[in-house]
């Protein structure tokens, strides 16, 4: 059922990626669609997002809807964007339909990696270096490394908005009351979740009904386990070799330790598990400090950080924005990304919604949530970065079986060896 279920989505990729190649924003005769214009005569820019920016309590979400006010009011007659919004788990399915229709959103929000690349490869996103090297924009952003996975052939195709590290946040309440201590190593957390356990907590919340939450807990017990993503790709490795067979066994052995219901809670319900004092443990990226603070402000006194235990480097990325190649109003759409990365929102970016700005702005550390200082304390300590497991793979197909095959794992449809071999198979037909 696996199986089939893999090759159709591989068979709807390619589908779509020819789509993509003769679509865009088109007039149906292959050029740029006229430029709408409203009554006040201001060009109408559309912007799509994952999240409801009228229902959500996210800060960072409600910082995107403030900076899209701001733009609105100071380009008042000359452009006006209205926000499309879904939510995260059909962001890219919904994001897909409306470029295979021909209506590409005249900028849209990208995660680095694959799938940027399923948006460069046809011309679906546009090269944004002219516009950055006006007015010295790039200039204000920290170095050139910050657009380093946005980069394709030395043109930038999308510019980041921030900078998020995965981690584990905690109860510390919990942690105090059950005589559990911050893990470093692997056979500390699970004596930490042991502990938690035997005072009547359950140790952690996590979602599998959303798969890459819990690949990104399997990606860092890859990365404890020595996998080689860039030998696996090549060939030069195998998934065989028992280092994803033993990162699957001690993910089997973290698992005992999860919510009962966690192979069907959405990301939204484990992270609600956690600020709503239900679990003791959430495993989730630093953008969940806007969640969780916008949602249950009083929490923040309680909500510990630590970094993920038994590996030296921490996982990273940055949401980011791309331009549509066939945009009636370009000008206007680079205007409006490059407000997302002004200095009052990215100040925003840090003192409200906790997440690392990418740019020079200079922000008031004291105002920021507590958990930013702990996320930077993880970042300084850790010897390096790399990316979600999904999106350093090459292709988004290739990430998503990573990710059913993880789910499967802690789902018991397939053993952690079977998926060793499953993986090998997928990368021998698929990626060499």
């Amino acid at each position: 059922m696996k199986k089939r279920k893999i090759l159709a989505t591989i068979v709807s990729a390619a589908m779509l990626s020819t789509v993509f190649a003769s679509c865009g924003n088109t007039d149906g005769n292959g050029g740029t669609k006229k430029a709408k214009k409203n009554a006040d005569g201001s060009q109408e820019i559309t912007w799509m997002f994952w999240d409801d920016l009228n229902a959500t309590e996210d800060l960072i979400s409600l910082g995107y809807k403030q900076t899209i006010e701001r733009f609105n009011k100071d380009y008042e007659g000359t452009y006006h964007v209205t926000p499309i919004t879904t939510n995260l788990e059909e962001y890219y399915n919904n994001l897909n339909a409306k470029v295979a229709a021909g209506e590409t959103p005249d900028v849209f929000i990208v995660s680095p990696g694959p799938q940027l690349t399923d948006y460069v490869k046809p011309g679906v996103a546009a090269p944004l270096d002219d516009y950055l090297a006006k007015d010295g924009w790039k200039d204000t952003f920290t170095s050139d490394a910050v657009f380093s996975q946005q980069t394709y052939d030395g043109k930038i195709y999308a510019v980041p908005l921030n900078t998020a590290a995965a981690c584990c946040f905690y109860n510390t309440e919990m942690f105090e009351k059950a005589g559990a201590k911050v893990p470093t190593t692997w056979e500390e957390m699970l004596d930490a979740c042991a502990k938690l356990q035997d005072a009547g907590y359950t140790p952690i919340t996590i979602s599998a009904g959303t798969a890459w939450c819990l690949s990104m807990v399997a990606g860092y017990l890859c990365e404890g386990e020595g996998v080689d993503l860039a030998a696996l790709a090549d060939g030069s490795a195998s998934w065989e070799d028992g280092k994803l067979e033993n990162a699957c066994n001690k993910l089997l052995d973290l698992s005992k330790y999860f919510q009962k219901t966690a192979a069907g809670d959405t990301n939204d319900v484990a992270t609600a598990n956690f600020y709503n004092g239900e679990a003791a443990i959430l495993i989730q990226g630093s953008w969940a400090i806007g969640q969780i603070n916008g949602e249950n402000p009083d929490f923040e006194s309680k909500c510990g950080v630590f970094q993920f235990p038994g590996v030296d480097r921490v996982i990273a990325k940055s949401d980011s924005l791309c331009m549509s190649s066939k945009t009636a109003c370009p000008e206007g759409a680079a205007a409006l990304i490059k407000y997302f990365t002004d200095d009052e929102a990215q100040k925003y970016t840090a003192e409200k919604g906790g997440k690392i700005p990418v740019t020079k702005v200079e922000y008031d550390a004291s105002a920021a949530p507590q958990q930013l200082a702990y996320v930077m304390d993880v970042f300084s300590g850790a010897k390096g970065t790399f990316g979600f497991y999904n999106e350093s793979m090459p292709t988004t197909e290739t990430g998503s079986h990573f990710d059913d095959t993880m789910v499967s794992v802690f789902l018991g449809d397939l053993s952690p060896k079977d998926a060793a071999k499953d993986m090998e198979e997928f990368y021998a037909a698929n990626c060499r």
